[in-house]
């Protein structure tokens, strides 16, 4: 369902990798690791369509994403290396909004069952800023549950995560792939499932 074939990226005047090939079908994960720098991130943005490859092309269901970007952003959820949420408004506040930006509009009740599963239940009203960073990433972890999508675009899920939510990561990945979803992560640890691997700059 998703296929990179020859993918060639740049930054500045430094190609950070060319002829890049990969497919991914439902229920496959695939590990995208390197070195800072290699270009996990680049080609995470590219895919999604937040950034243009130097060369190539991605397509979506056979069919170049280019073609009708609005389709394909309907069928991914992408979360960044930062959480991308507003500081002064709550956890539930945030996802809400992004339910409505997603066009989901996912009900209280959804959301309120979606910060309980990622150990928010409690801190759900506080403005995000009186959040430690692991909790920050718990609030942007909770849209893939609310966001029903096939393919999932994950840049360092891990990041400034306990170990408790690190085998909710798992165990959300675990769900989405057993449900015959895609998902495309990069991370420096272990994912706790199974993966195809991908490894940029070697």
């Amino acid at each position: 369902m998703l296929s990179v074939q020859q993918l060639a990226c740049e930054r500045g005047r430094k190609r950070l990798f060319t002829g890049l090939d990969f497919q991914l079908q439902p229920g496959q994960c695939l590990h995208v690791q390197g070195a800072n720098g290699a270009g996990k991130t680049s080609l995470l943005r590219i895919v999604c369509g937040l950034a243009e490859a130097a060369s190539g092309v991605v397509h979506w269901r056979d069919q170049d994403t280019r073609l009708d970007p609005g389709a394909f952003r309907a069928d991914l959820v992408y979360l960044g290396h930062t959480p991308g949420l507003k500081d002064e408004f709550s956890a539930f506040e945030n996802l809400c909004f992004q339910s409505q930006l997603d066009g989901t509009r996912a009900s209280p009740q959804q959301v309120e069952d979606a910060l309980q599963r990622v150990g928010l239940g409690r801190q759900r009203d506080l403005p995000l800023r009186r959040l430690s960073q692991g909790q920050k990433r718990r609030a942007a972890l909770a849209r893939l549950i609310v966001r029903a999508a096939p393919l999932w675009v994950l840049d360092e899920p891990l990041a400034a995560l306990d170990l408790p939510a690190q085998q909710l990561v798992a165990d959300l990945l675990a769900g989405h792939l057993r449900t015959g979803g895609l998902a495309l992560v990069t991370s420096h640890q272990p994912l706790g499932v199974e993966c195809l691997n991908l490894s940029l700059g070697a």
